[in-house]
């Protein structure tokens, strides 16, 4: 058990329990071809409403023109840490179908792609951070995005690497304790 592992209320599967975001990546590792395909499966077959699947993915490895077109849109801390993983993932919502009818869970159901990424991304030894802190119209028009694909977030994704190579601002979050919110505070009702 590492000292990062989750210390759990009630007994979860060790992967969800070894999970957490990293700042610390490893800028010398870089991803073999292939190292990816197995976490893009586990999103491939995440739920979403009525099958539609409207996740989509820009992925980026260090190194390509891509990688540095999403690193420049990168905001505040996450610019000084994001550029050492091996691969920057743009995780996108298609926001309307096919016929143009909109999709109002669209954004939710790329959520839970990207969570089955990341648990598979854990279990193959990966780390994943997610990100937020981002210009979503800047990385819309580096890539061409229609105006019905809204990129929502920003994985971070490569081998861990040492907390050291970190700001002493950003270190301190990486060595901090990790904390929850209480589990019966989480639940609304239970009748």
């Amino acid at each position: 058990m590492s000292p990062r592992t989750a210390q759990t209320s009630a007994p979860v599967i060790d992967t969800i329990a070894e999970r957490w975001s990293p700042r610390s990546f490893d800028a010398d590792h870089t991803l073999p071809e292939g190292a990816l395909r197995g976490i893009f499966e586990a999103a491939r077959w995440a739920p979403s409403a009525s099958n539609t699947q409207p996740w989509r993915f820009i992925v980026t490895r260090r190194g390509s023109e891509s990688f540095a077109r999403v690193a420049e849109t990168l905001m505040g801390f996450n610019q000084q840490w994001a550029v050492n993983a091996a691969a920057l993932i743009v995780n996108v919502a298609n926001t309307v179908d096919a016929e143009g009818k909109p999709l109002p869970w669209a954004e939710y159901d790329l959520g839970q792609a990207v969570s089955h990424l990341s648990v598979q991304a854990t279990a193959e030894g990966f780390h994943v951070h997610q990100m937020g802190g981002f210009d979503r119209a800047a990385v819309a028009a580096a890539f061409g995005l229609a105006e019905t694909q809204t990129p929502v977030s920003i994985t971070a994704l490569g081998r861990l690497g040492s907390a050291d190579q970190l700001p002493d601002v950003l270190r301190e979050r990486e060595l901090a304790p990790r904390t929850r919110v209480d589990l019966d505070d989480l639940i609304l009702v239970n009748d």
